[in-house]
């Protein structure tokens, strides 16, 4: 009885979490909080962001102007496009430099619901969130949206001039870039449900195939010319990720979730064993 006991205490929500339940406009009223936290850290990134406007477009326009054909240039015919450009921008800089704030009041909303032993899993999912979200604005800077706008540049003719306008470029860099920050988070998500119980890598390779088909249609979804070959340097790094995803799964899985499941193989080979000798012996009578 003392082992049971002593698992039933372990997975007993913490004090704070039984004395502060709370009710559905308690919880609406906190993640309001949260929110707001959140965009006044993102607003006060921005500013910062916007400090350094110039720099910040050399980084974004130069992988762009250099996928183009030779003569190209972005242009704009509209007054307020060029001021939007540096806008947008420095929104961009402002979120990656508040992530790690904003991630920490992810966590500040839904940690009320977890058990105190998951807790302690704050700096980690604090930590790996921030990251992600840094390699998949990397990858969408520095190999997805420049091989889109090749391939868009590609069409360019003495008759047709290819000369894209700011607005819309900018609209489709930054769908890819928060595409690809959401998608990088895949790892982190599957980390921590593993860690929790909630997944497992056997339920994920199961799952594989229904995976793929998802990926395909979110590819669908945020690449806008439907071409196969950008659907496919989309989903590509979505199925890479999905993968590690198993690996870490397999490798967080609780020691006892292990040992359980090759305890079930075990009993499972036995029983076939023993189905096999009866059926021998049956045979031989």
């Amino acid at each position: 009885m003392a082992p049971r006991l002593h698992r039933l205490a372990s997975e007993v929500p913490d004090e704070d979490t039984s004395e502060g339940k709370m009710g559905f406009l308690e919880h609406l009223d906190e993640l309001r909080t949260r929110i707001i936290r959140s965009c006044i850290a993102i607003g006060a990134g921005m500013v910062v962001a916007f400090a350094f406007y110039d720099r910040l477009a050399d980084i974004v326009l130069d992988p762009i102007i250099r996928s183009l054909p030779p003569g190209s240039a972005l242009v704009f015919i509209r007054p307020g496009e060029g001021f939007s450009f540096y806008l947008n921008i420095s929104l961009i800089g402002g979120f990656l430099l508040a992530a790690p704030f904003v991630m920490h009041q992810v966590w500040r909303f839904i940690a009320p619901g977890l058990y105190a032993n998951e807790k302690k899993f704050l700096i980690p999912f604090v930590v790996l969130t921030s990251a992600g979200s840094v390699c998949g604005a990397l990858f969408s800077q520095y190999v997805l949206f420049p091989g889109l706008m090749k391939f868009y540049g590609a069409f360019n003719s003495p008759r047709m001039k290819f000369m894209p306008g700011v607005e819309d470029t900018v609209d489709l860099y930054m769908k890819m870039m928060i595409g690809m920050i959401v998608v990088f988070q895949i790892p982190t998500i599957v980390f921590f449900l593993a860690k929790m119980r909630l997944v497992t890598a056997r339920f994920l390779w199961r799952n594989l195939k229904y995976a793929i088909l998802i990926i395909f249609i979110l590819a669908a979804v945020l690449t806008p010319d439907g071409s196969p070959w950008n659907q496919a340097v989309v989903a590509a790094p979505m199925i890479g990720l999905y993968l590690i995803s198993i690996g870490l799964a397999w490798l967080v899985a609780p020691a006892a979730q292990n040992e359980a499941s090759s305890g079930a193989d075990s009993a499972k080979l036995r029983l076939v064993f023993a189905a096999t000798v009866i059926d021998q012996a049956r045979r031989r009578r």
